[in-house]
């Protein structure tokens, strides 16, 4: 280690993004990107609809080591420069996460480096530390395509949830109601675009689980709500498609600016000190423009300092799983080489899980 700076090699193969990034974490605890490489395999899965395990574990193998290769290259360091190699261990397509986490393993045992087996949602958890100061506690919503969830975020590796989808991520709600229209894949992108041309007010979709007093998630009914309204319109013409994914944003956002209140709620009776609190919001979802104005306005009304982070770093990437690893490097929680990949690894374990019947949701 140079003076307190650290450098992390991160690799992250835990669904249909292949990649690998340098960090350097200095002495103060700040951080820096030296390198970030995505490989999306969009186009492979497009076609299906929705992502095929096996497809993407195949090109995870196939474009893992040119990926490292190009990050420590830009990075300008060699392998014997490294302090740590993150990956992630879980949780996630199982056999996508044993490729990267393998590949870890091999330079970690090969240069006598760290090895620090990462879960991917601390990454998520972590990713606004890296980009500026931010003081535990915060609030953490994390929606994403195969999760949804409120987590109070302790520290590292300390975390609290305080609620999560029962069946269906909102990602996933998103790419099923873009398939039901005949959109493409990702269907958010595809559905928020359409909705900009729509009637938010013609259909009048339920807001889930509106008024409870938890901060649990349910988008089944919701989907299939718009279903039945596809099934009655029939031939739809591209104004009913608009309307539809207008009336389904709008379902979302109403939906998601109530849960959020409750959470920030059960934020402050568990952490009263802390008068404005951190909001981060992280995951591939938080892109959408609509929910975006939902966060602004919630965190003027609830006194929250709301931190949303570029999309390159929402969605998955390996920065944010390099980071990660130096924030619990720097706490000396290194891993031993029999670290297993996992598919299922909530981040706070203290409480018994909840398993939808969404097939990415379930790893809530």
């Amino acid at each position: 280690m140079d003076q307190g700076r650290t450098h992390i090699l991160g690799i992250e193969t835990s669904c249909d993004e292949t990649a690998a990034a340098v960090i350097r974490r200095n002495a103060d605890g700040s951080g820096e990107i030296v390198s970030n490489i995505v490989l999306s395999q969009l186009k492979d899965h497009a076609p299906y609809g929705g992502v095929v395990p096996e497809i993407a574990a195949r090109a995870h193998v196939s474009h893992l080591d040119g990926l490292i290769a190009q990050a420590m290259k830009e990075a300008g360091l060699g392998f014997e420069d490294l302090d740590g190699v993150a990956a992630t261990a879980g949780p996630g397509l199982l056999g996508g996460v044993i490729v990267g986490l393998t590949m870890a393993k091999g330079i970690a045992l090969a240069h006598g480096t760290p090895l620090l087996a990462v879960n991917h949602l601390e990454g998520h958890a972590l990713t606004a530390r890296l980009l500026r100061t931010v003081e535990f506690p915060y609030l953490l919503l994390l929606i994403s395509g195969g999760h949804t969830q409120f987590q109070i975020v302790a520290g590292v590796g300390r975390y609290h949830r305080l609620g999560t989808t029962i069946d269906d991520a909102l990602g996933e709600a998103f790419d099923k109601v873009a398939k039901l229209l005949g959109l493409g894949y990702p269907g958010g992108p595809q559905v928020e675009a359409r909705a900009r041309g729509g009637n938010p007010q013609r259909f009048d979709f339920p807001r889930p689980l509106k008024g409870r007093k938890d901060c649990n998630f349910s988008f089944s009914g919701l989907k299939t709500a718009v279903r039945e309204v596809v099934n009655d319109l029939g031939t739809l013409s591209d104004q009913d498609v608009a309307d539809v994914c207008a009336s389904f944003e709008a379902a979302v956002a109403e939906t998601m600016a109530d849960r959020l209140k409750m959470a920030v709620t059960l934020f402050r009776e568990a952490h009263p000190r802390v008068e404005s609190p951190a909001l981060i919001v992280a995951g591939g979802v938080a892109a959408n423009a609509r929910l975006k104005a939902v966060f602004e306005t919630a965190a003027a009304q609830h006194r929250l300092n709301l931190i949303v982070p570029p999309a390159r770093l929402c969605t998955d990437n390996a920065a944010m799983i390099a980071w990660a690893g130096a924030e619990r490097l720097a706490l000396g929680l290194a891993d031993d080489l029999g670290v297993a990949a996992r598919a299922r690894w909530p981040l706070d374990q203290t409480q018994a899980p909840i398993y939808g019947s969404g097939k990415l949701g379930a790893k809530a």
